[in-house]
């Protein structure tokens, strides 16, 4: 219990120091580097000292103070989502574990979303595969490092990523801590998360586009007359159609997958058959997507036959040109999958974004809210 005490004094020491660093934030800009390397400090300590602690005191704790050690847990995570610097904690692939509240608003990607998928689908598609060599050399144990990458939402925008090995209780294998931070140097807040900067005119842009997306398919959701399901589908599939992709595959179903519309370009009417054709059934990425109920978004897509082939025997990727792709199941956060709509985009057509998945999973859950509603 003694060292249960100590340790429960140098949380609340780290506590009131993480206190102080943020009200540093109003200090002037030549004091800020000192006050990152201080936070960046707190960050070590945490990784090196506390959390070893806090695994050694949870082996050796009597079932009689295991309520104390779920305390003491809980008051770590909070400390990690409360921790005034952007924290990612990421498996060995970059699959984001955890987000903390500051790195939400540095990457403008709220928690949820990120949660289960790679960390490198929001940094520049340049940058992905050196950041996932690096994290998977820390996780072997090969020491910390550090890299500049540029975020998907602001690619001019420098960004200083740090990387450092952890062990989290229980858990066989070791994680990797992420600290961001922008390539000034200066501490993130308010005025400086880069994603906060003042939006250039294409980004503009491209936001507009996007709510008017969103604001067409709710119009043409709500206005819908009466019919099933595959209507349903097929009115969405109108809306995305063109405007926002160059292909629209639309999949009824879940454990029994149906292909109700597909649309294309107007000068592919056979390719377009073809596909419609397909057994969504022996779409890799479709089953996974109606299984899983996770949004899948690939640029250049490695697999060629991750969407099957189509009646011909050629794959739909590489006979349809598809230069990226967003595979997205239609689902309510508490209600099944009700079907997939999987958009392609070819050419020389820009890929898909990080903010426009975003856009599409919440148009997704429209769209099941509205076939919901039709037996």
């Amino acid at each position: 219990m003694a060292q249960t005490d100590e340790f429960g004094e140098e949380l609340a020491d780290f506590v009131r120091r993480v206190a102080e660093l943020k009200a540093s934030r109003p200090v002037s800009s030549d004091d800020l580097p000192t006050v990152l390397d201080a936070a960046i400090f707190e960050l070590d300590h945490v990784a090196d000292q506390l959390w070893p602690w806090f695994q050694r005191l949870s082996l050796a704790a009597p079932s009689g103070v295991a309520s104390v050690d779920r305390q003491e847990q809980q008051l770590l995570k909070a400390l990690f989502q409360r921790v005034p610097v952007p924290v990612a904690l990421v498996d060995r692939e970059t699959v984001v574990r955890r987000l903390n509240f500051a790195a939400t608003a540095f990457t403008g990607v709220r928690a949820g979303y990120a949660t289960g998928r790679p960390l490198t689908g929001f940094l520049a598609h340049a940058d992905r595969a050196a950041f996932r060599s690096q994290a998977a050399a820390v996780a072997r144990g090969e020491g910390d490092r550090g890299l500049t990458v540029h975020l998907q939402q602001q690619p001019s925008v420098p960004v200083r990523a740090t990387l450092t090995a952890l062990r989290p209780s229980g858990e066989p294998r070791t994680a990797v801590l992420v600290v961001l931070q922008p390539g000034d140097s200066r501490v993130p807040s308010e005025g400086n998360m880069p994603g906060q900067a003042a939006p250039s005119l294409s980004e503009t842009t491209r936001h507009a586009a996007l709510m008017d997306l969103v604001d067409a398919m709710t119009t043409a959701l709500l206005s819908a007359p009466g019919g099933d399901r595959s209507a349903v589908l097929a009115r969405a599939a109108g809306v995305l159609h063109g405007r926002f992709a160059d292909w629209v595959v639309a999949d009824a179903g879940a454990a029994r997958l149906s292909r109700t519309t597909v649309l294309g370009p107007s000068d592919r009417a056979e390719e377009v058959a073809a596909v419609a054709g397909q057994d969504p059934a022996a779409c890799p990425l479709v089953v996974e997507a109606a299984r899983g109920g996770s949004t899948a978004l690939q640029v250049r897509p490695e697999d060629p036959d991750a969407f099957g082939r189509d009646t011909s025997g050629a794959p739909v990727l590489v006979r349809a040109n598809v230069t990226s792709l967003l595979c997205v199941p239609l689902t309510t956060e508490s209600g099944p999958v009700r079907g997939v709509l999987t958009l392609f985009r070819s050419g020389a057509r820009l890929a898909f974004s990080m903010a426009e998945g975003q856009a599409m999973d919440m148009m997704s859950r429209h769209i099941a809210l509205a076939m919901a509603r039709l037996n």
